[in-house]
């Protein structure tokens, strides 16, 4: 192998070129696009490149490997990626995505944007100065990035419903459990829109304006579909889009929700017998009513290991329209010693807190007088 440099127009560029024999005839083929010539003097990934070819050779006596780190030649890291990426065939579904106007490749652009999110996460303008440091990638416009991004989102429940079904085909995927859960992205902002709005913040950051996700994963923590709301939506009113979008969109019959307590409302779990579907969810026991709670601090569970459990049936009566509906359900009670001591720490903490401000009272603030 060698390197060659050609020139176009104004600027020299290198190439890895491998060289072999074929019928008597010496042939070359160009492996990489190394790029522009000024690119790569002094660049310290090219020289560290140098250094593990020098190391793989046995040139050991000609480099100090105390200060060298894989890290540095992430140029090559994104092959793996790119194994993963034809896997799911995505190179042919975006291509299909492109219109014959568009004028850039939106496969191209979509996997830089990838690979730079995956290897180190940054902003469009970023990946667009850094993508010389992927070897063999063409070179993208920041524009085309800009405009790729609204190709993608146009296209955003296209390449849920084929990249969900190419995933059943590859790994023989059954659906029937599914996890959903919310979170909030917050922006450095204050300005208010159609989607960014004040509301309450998983990040703490109240005084920024957010939207709302939520997601829906499998079993084996594969990603189906997700979701943006405005950033004032209550977690619990996000659930039916979820439902409609795995009956309608991927024809998921049988399922079993799994969410948190955020999720966990009397309509919400209408919604979903509605369908057909069971749910394992998260409970209050504050919440139930006092027969029930005597039935959970009754001394009769059962030894699991290091886990004491009972189950208790119950029936969930759920209210809508003046009408009573019935709900039978099994509770599901569990007591670990490592999480009473977890609990206690955490209630020692608060009070600590608490009596903190109390002494310093200019502190309290709407944040935390609750």
């Amino acid at each position: 192998m060698f390197i060659k440099i050609t020139k176009s127009g104004q600027y020299e560029y290198a190439y890895l070129v491998r060289s072999y024999r074929e019928d008597n005839n010496t042939k070359h083929e160009y492996l990489f696009n190394l790029g522009r010539v000024d690119q790569i003097k002094n660049n310290p990934s090219f020289q560290n490149l140098a250094k593990r070819l020098l190391e793989l050779s046995q040139a050991k006596d000609m480099v100090s490997l105390d200060n060298f780190s894989e890290a540095q030649i992430v140029n090559w890291g994104y092959m793996v990626y790119k194994k993963i990426w034809k896997e799911f065939e995505l190179d042919k579904i975006l291509n299909k995505l492109s219109s014959r106007k568009t004028q850039f490749n939106l496969n191209d652009n979509s996997f830089l944007m990838a690979i730079q999110h995956l290897l180190e996460p940054k902003s469009k303008l970023s990946t667009y100065t850094h993508q010389n440091r992927y070897l063999g990638l063409p070179e993208i416009k920041l524009q085309h990035l800009y405009r790729s991004l609204d190709l993608l989102s146009e296209s955003k429940e296209v390449l849920e419903e084929k990249i969900f079904f190419k995933n059943r085909n590859l790994f023989n995927m059954q659906v029937d459990v599914v996890f959903y859960d919310v979170t909030t992205f917050s922006f450095e902002s204050v300005r208010k829109d159609s989607l960014r709005d004040f509301g309450f913040s998983k990040d703490a950051k109240f005084k920024e304006v957010q939207v709302v996700m939520g997601l829906l994963i499998d079993r084996e923590g594969r990603p189906i579909g997700y979701d943006l709301f405005p950033g004032n939506t209550f977690e619990g009113k996000t659930l039916e889009v979820a439902l409609q979008k795995l009956e309608k969109r991927f024809g998921i019959r049988k399922v079993i929700i799994v969410a948190d307590k955020g999720i966990n409302s009397k309509i919400n779990l209408k919604k979903i017998t509605d369908r057909g579907y069971d749910y394992i969810l998260a409970s209050r026991i504050k919440n139930l009513k006092k027969d029930i709670r005597q039935k959970i601090f009754k001394d009769d569970y059962q030894e699991r290991g290091e886990i004491s459990y009972k189950v208790i049936s119950y029936i969930n009566k759920i209210k809508e329209a003046n009408q009573i509906y019935e709900l039978p359900e099994e509770l599901i009670i569990t007591y670990s010693p490592q999480r009473a001591q977890k609990d206690r720490a955490d209630r020692e903490r608060l009070i600590k807190k608490a009596r903190s401000l109390l002494q310093n009272k200019s502190y309290i603030n709407a944040s935390n007088k609750r």
